[in-house]
């Protein structure tokens, strides 16, 4: 649940003095978030959230990091079922009628190899702040083929959340509905001309 997105790059040595940041956004049209929960423990059940916008701050030589947010709009999830999409949006869930907005904010990232590392930063979900670590790859940076020839960072991240620590414990206890959530970003960000 967290575009998250991106939001999600890797900070790999230490910051120069004169770092060369230039500013990414996540392409909405290549941006897709989506969790799986377990359903009463026989399968997992998928979801995918349809609007997300996200920016970071990014220097391609240095690896520095920095302004990194991503907003989901809690309306826009698909579990593929009207009736079920109207009881994840209601109370019990997501509550989009007062909490229309899922955010991820993050500063800061740790290498793990030369494509691979964690961003972590402050997830927001039903007014709660936790903090996540989200899993990065970054699969490829590169000139874009197509339209304006842009630098562009493709990247494919993870990471799991506990819902109750986010106030949302409906079917917990009694296991109707599993209480980690797993998410995935696939996304391409791209850089601001």
């Amino acid at each position: 649940m967290r575009h998250l997105a991106l939001s999600f790059l890797i900070a790999t040595t230490p910051v120069a003095a004169a770092a060369e940041m230039a500013r990414y956004e996540l392409d909405p049209d290549h941006t897709t978030v989506y969790f799986t929960v377990e359903h009463i423990g026989f399968a997992k059940t998928l979801g995918i959230f349809g609007e997300v916008r996200g920016s970071f701050d990014y220097d391609t030589d240095t690896q520095e990091l920095a302004n990194v947010r991503v907003v989901i709009a809690s309306d826009s999830v698909n579990t593929f079922h009207d009736a079920r999409d109207g009881h994840v949006k209601a109370k019990d869930f997501l509550h989009v009628s007062e909490f229309p907005e899922i955010t991820f904010n993050a500063m800061a990232g740790q290498p793990a190899s030369a494509d691979a590392g964690t961003v972590t930063g402050d997830l927001t979900i039903l007014g709660i702040t936790q903090p996540v670590t989200l899993n990065v790859k970054l699969n490829k940076a590169d000139t874009y083929p197509f339209g304006h020839k842009r630098m562009v960072l493709g990247l494919s991240i993870d990471t799991s959340v506990q819902r109750s620590e986010f106030g949302m414990a409906y079917g917990v206890g009694n296991g109707l509905v599993g209480d980690q959530v797993d998410i995935n970003i696939e996304t391409e960000a791209m850089r601001v001309e």
